[in-house]
């Protein structure tokens, strides 16, 4: 347990917290999807199957989701520092690993778990820390923090691909992996727990509720089982998952479908760069937005905006079309991933925001481990993506009506339920 007097701590402390948090979900997710641009060469050089180094991905979000849940209330408890240190030493350690496998077995252990358990360790521990040290402008800290996995395409997945044609994908990834501590330890040294502030909370009694589920709502730290049958966590957690599950297979396979379209293996690359570009600045865009005129209005159009574009890829060929569609979409899926954090907090207040959305991550992380089996799936039977994207986009459609039936935040009606955060 971190034992810190943060009121005595400078307020600009935070913008440290917003920075390592960038940091750290730059590096942890930026080295987990750059599994697409190791697939080929991995393929080549070992000969293993296509499905097979995919479902490490999908392997990865599995335990990343399962994995979230468990850091997020381990950080609750334990503060935030000693999860993403943690983190920070496994993830080295799985690339590492990894980098040695002798067999798909060995690597679908160490790439697919390993660096799903350590990825796990920085998103929603980090979002969680993040909110607590913002009460003005906290989407706007919070799309900082998850700016981090929308650089992570232009510096990480390059920087791979350099490596790569250097040297050979056993030693790209291991630089990787020794990179990995370099950055993450020492940033994983500045995290602090947030300072106790009041929240509102949210989850009303459900019907049938008993007296001490009543007086735990009203009295600042309702059970967990009563906070999982909420509306807000029901809507919340089927939006995110839905939300994901559209738009993970055509990140992951977009380097192979542009390949397939007849663009350079390189310039290829340089698409998923320039989605990373896009969802730096939706990230930016979506959150002060969502400070100005509501989350649940710029989620809903995001998500919207998102399923069209999904759809819009099965018409484009040329490495231009290709661009300017990257950066809608883009904009679009990295603009509203931040904004369920905010929601979590703003639904359930501070003291278990960790638990929480750990608990939304990790439905999130199975719908984003979908993506890439089934992409792979649809693509070794049809021999073309198209089924993929039209899929995706229907699921984007739900996404969005989904996030329709999201419950007032506290502030828009006229009676709330107090819970301390």
């Amino acid at each position: 347990m971190e034992h810190i007097d943060v009121s005595r701590r400078p307020s600009a402390y935070r913008w440290v917290i917003v920075a390592a948090g960038a940091l750290m979900t730059c590096v942890a997710l930026g080295a987990m999807f750059s599994l697409a641009i190791f697939q080929e060469p991995i393929a080549l050089d070992t000969g293993w199957s296509h499905v097979g180094i995919a479902s490490a991905m999908t392997l990865n979000f599995i335990v990343m989701g399962i994995g979230g849940f468990f850091w997020g209330a381990a950080s609750d408890r334990f503060g935030p520092r000693v999860v993403v240190m943690i983190g920070a030493a496994l993830l080295g350690l799985a690339l590492v690993l990894s980098s040695q496998a002798g067999s798909l077995l060995h690597f679908q252990l160490t790439y697919g778990i390993l660096v799903g358990i350590a990825a796990s360790t920085f998103f929603a521990p980090m979002t969680a820390a993040t909110t607590a040290w913002f009460d003005k402008n906290r989407g706007f800290a919070v799309s900082l923090v998850s700016a981090g996995m929308g650089v992570a395409p232009m510096t990480i997945s390059p920087f791979a691909r350099w490596l790569i044609t250097a040297y050979d994908w056993r030693t790209a990834m291991l630089i990787i992996g020794i990179g990995a501590w370099v950055l993450l330890l020492p940033a994983a040294l500045l995290v602090r727990r947030g300072p106790e502030t009041p929240g509102t909370a949210v989850a009303e009694p459900s019907a049938g509720a008993t007296p001490s589920e009543t007086t735990a709502v009203e009295t600042g730290t309702p059970p967990l089982s009563q906070v999982f049958r909420s509306p807000q966590f029901i809507v919340l957690g089927l939006t995110f998952f839905a939300c994901c599950a559209a738009h993970s297979g055509p990140i992951f396979h977009m380097v192979s479908y542009a390949t397939i379209c007849g663009v350079a293996p390189m310039a290829a690359v340089s698409i998923y760069s320039v989605e990373g570009l896009a969802g730096l600045g939706g990230r930016l865009i979506y959150g002060t937005l969502a400070d100005r005129i509501g989350v649940k209005p710029v989620i809903v159009g995001g998500l919207l905006i998102q399923a069209v574009a999904l759809m819009a890829y099965l018409f484009v060929s040329r490495l231009g079309e290709f661009y300017a569609l990257a950066l809608i979409f883009g904009s679009a899926y990295g603009g509203v991933m931040p904004l369920y954090a905010v929601l979590a907090r703003e639904y359930f207040g501070q003291k278990i925001i960790g638990t929480v959305f750990g608990a939304v991550a990790m439905l999130s992380s199975l719908g984003m481990a979908f993506g890439p089996l089934v992409g792979g799936l649809l693509f070794d039977t049809f021999a073309n993506y198209s089924w993929l994207f039209i899929g995706s986009s229907l699921v984007g459609l739900g996404a969005a009506a989904i996030a329709l039936a999201f419950p007032a935040l506290p502030g828009e009606r006229g009676r709330t339920v107090g819970v301390a955060g």
